[in-house]
């Protein structure tokens, strides 16, 4: 074997002539992959105007010299770029990024720290999205208690809500949305949003289709009750006091509301 097994450094070889050729070329190996920091990983095609020893990693669709090397080290060594393939363990740090990164065998992936900008999940983070995620679910799982999500923001005029989004366009948004009420909003065409529910923290009332409810209950609209049967209607002890119903039109019956006072159901007929 004339090169090692794993950085493929070429061996001197018995009664070699001009070894200090080869011995450079060693040297020239590992001052490319020993203590890897590289410029970036999100170029595809080399700098115009590159300096003596700056190293990247080819992103996927390299051009150029760097044609078909997409997740190879690059490194401008003695006025030309080399190629290096790098095998699984490889550390190296992002320079762009200040991020440490490892291969897999097939990817270099990002290390998570306990303090970074940035983090992805099967998902490129940005600079507004630091944290993404791109999986079927995400499970956020107790320790032997409860579990809290908390969502905090600076004050009354912010947001602090969760946004429902189909193919990256909003639809619906739940949370404290520019004031510190619950707010239930609703879009279809991810523009406009119209509030469906509001529950208020002062007053402890719930408005539907109203932003300041006045009852502890206030409908803006009509409100419908799905007709019962008569026959169908349930024990009233079951329901307690202050439950109302519509009992449906039947055969000779053009259908009224009942009450509940917790024994029985009163009829209140309809005129």
């Amino acid at each position: 074997m004339d090169y090692s097994a794993k950085l493929t450094l070429p061996y001197i070889l018995p009664n070699q002539a001009q070894k200090h050729v080869t011995m450079n070329e060693s040297l020239r190996r590992l001052d490319a992959l020993v203590q890897i920091s590289v410029i970036s990983m999100v170029e595809t095609e080399p700098p115009a105007d590159p300096t003596e020893g700056d190293r990247y990693v080819v992103a996927d669709g390299g051009t150029g010299v760097w044609d078909r090397a997409d997740g190879q080290l690059a490194a401008f060594q003695d006025g030309a770029w080399e190629l290096y393939s790098p095998q699984t363990g490889w550390l190296a740090w992002d320079e762009a990024k200040a991020a440490l990164t490892i291969f897999d065998g097939v990817d270099w992936r990002h290390v998570a720290q306990s303090s970074q900008p940035t983090f992805g999940v099967n998902a490129t983070a940005d600079d507004f999205n630091r944290l993404a995620v791109r999986a079927p679910a995400s499970l956020f799982d107790h320790e032997g208690g409860g579990h809290q999500l908390k969502i905090n923001k600076a004050g009354e005029d912010e947001t602090a809500s969760v946004l429902f989004q189909s193919n990256y366009s909003g639809r619906a948004e739940v949370g404290l949305v520019g004031n510190n009420d619950v707010g239930i909003k609703v879009s279809s065409d991810g523009q406009e949003f119209y509030e469906l529910m509001r529950i208020c923290g002062k007053t402890k009332r719930v408005g539907i289709g109203v932003s300041e409810p006045k009852a502890k209950l206030h409908v803006s609209g009509v409100l419908k009750l799905s007709p019962q049967p008569r026959d169908g209607l349930p024990d009233p002890s079951s329901v307690g006091a202050g439950c109302i119903v519509y009992v449906g039109p039947q055969e000779n019956d053009t259908g009224y509301f009942a009450f509940s006072d917790g024994n029985s159901w009163t009829s209140m007929p309809i005129h």
